[in-house]
């Protein structure tokens, strides 16, 4: 049946009220608008960010009923009018960023951070500030940063759309729309770590895991992971890592561990869980003179102080790390490359698959830590 220019009716795992189990509905998905493109998603995988928002009861990110999902690959079924860097049957990613390729950010190698399309946990569509998404009767869903993966048919802005190599498979494609890319791009793109040098991660979820592999591509010789959880390091072992440090074993100051053992600190340090502590640990173990602090965990509450002293005399520089710097359309391709030609390890980060009907298993797998990528299949 032609669909191209109709609504599309179709199932989605819809969140109606922060921290509740998601629903399989019938859910509409309109016809996409002009530098819109509607892609059929393969699979998409859970982020902790959908945690994050799955959880706020409260604007800014807030917005209920609403389908979550950001990790993902598609299909173009359909295209708005000016769409001329994708056609019908390309394999595409989504992605939460914007690359517009017009604005000055976005034509300079310096930044990723788009100011055509400023980053926000909006409900709507970048261009017009409406929804595509709705039920049957009517109801207006929300959208989930630019992309709202969980449904099987989703309309995204072309700006947020990266045209990819459709033989690499779509369960590992799908892991550089967030979390994989951002750590990898945090230790090759943002620190630029360099062969022979020291890094130390704070918290090894996915994110951490990620910069680890980053490191290791990069020829880091020391990777210390640092971690409550034990059983990270075997998986850790994996991607790089070297060493691990369990801060309940040391008075929770794994930056006193991390110095002795590194003769006056890591050369980079990475905080991937987003607690103001481990910022300051992170950056408390990190080489004077030339050490790089690098933020990639989110809590949007948290203030950190450092002595003016300590900024002055130290030499150490601090940064945050969106996306890892990268830029989606131009990025993605080359760390699908280096995958393909077996350099960059995707294939260890996805530790389960279910089908769209059990998402909610992925939510609890995340949330007892006991996946570290689950990818969930629309047609499993």
């Amino acid at each position: 049946m032609e669909t191209e220019g109709k609504p599309i009716q179709c199932k989605a795992a819809v969140c109606r009220r922060a921290g509740e189990a998601l629903k399989i509905e019938e859910v509409i998905v309109a016809p996409p608008r002009s530098k819109e493109v509607r892609i059929k998603i393969i699979c998409t995988a859970l982020c902790h960010s959908d945690i994050i928002v799955w959880k706020l009861e409260e604007a800014p990110g807030g917005y209920f009923p609403r389908i979550f999902g950001h990790e993902a690959i598609g299909i173009v079924e359909s295209l708005g009018e000016n769409v001329n860097e994708v056609k019908k049957g390309d394999v595409v990613i989504p992605t939460f960023i914007p690359d517009c390729r017009e604005c000055k950010d976005c034509l300079s190698e310096k930044s990723n951070l788009c100011s055509k399309f400023p980053f926000s946990i909006s409900p709507w569509m970048p261009r017009d500030g409406t929804s595509r998404l709705s039920n049957p009767e009517g109801e207006v869903l929300y959208h989930f940063i630019n992309v709202s993966s969980f449904s099987e048919y989703a309309v995204v802005d072309i700006a947020h759309i990266t045209k990819i190599d459709p033989s690499v498979p779509p369960n590992k494609a799908c892991l550089l729309s967030c979390g994989v890319a951002t750590g990898v791009g945090a230790a090759c793109k943002t620190a630029k770590v360099e062969a022979g040098s020291t890094v130390a991660i704070f918290g090894i979820g996915a994110i951490g895991l990620a910069v680890a592999e980053g490191a290791r591509l990069c020829g880091a010789t020391r990777i210390i992971g640092v971690d409550l959880n034990p059983d990270k390091f075997e998986i850790g072992k994996k991607f790089g890592v070297t060493d691990f440090i369990n801060p309940s074993e040391c008075n929770n100051k794994p930056s006193e561990v991390i110095n002795k053992m590194t003769d006056g600190g890591a050369d980079y340090c990475f905080e991937c869980v987003g607690l103001g502590s481990l910022v300051q640990e992170a950056y408390a173990c990190c080489r004077k003179g030339w050490g790089k602090t690098v933020i990639l965990g989110v809590d949007p509450k948290t203030q950190l102080t450092f002595g003016s002293f300590d900024i002055l005399h130290s030499g150490k520089s601090i940064m945050g790390s969106f996306y890892g710097n990268l830029k989606p359309k131009s990025d993605i391709p080359l760390l699908l490359q280096r995958y393909m030609n077996k350099e960059l390890n995707l294939d260890d980060f996805v530790t389960h698959e279910v089908g769209l009907e059990d998402i909610n298993k992925a939510f609890d797998l995340l949330l007892q830590g006991k996946s570290v990528r689950c990818v969930i299949w629309m047609d499993k």
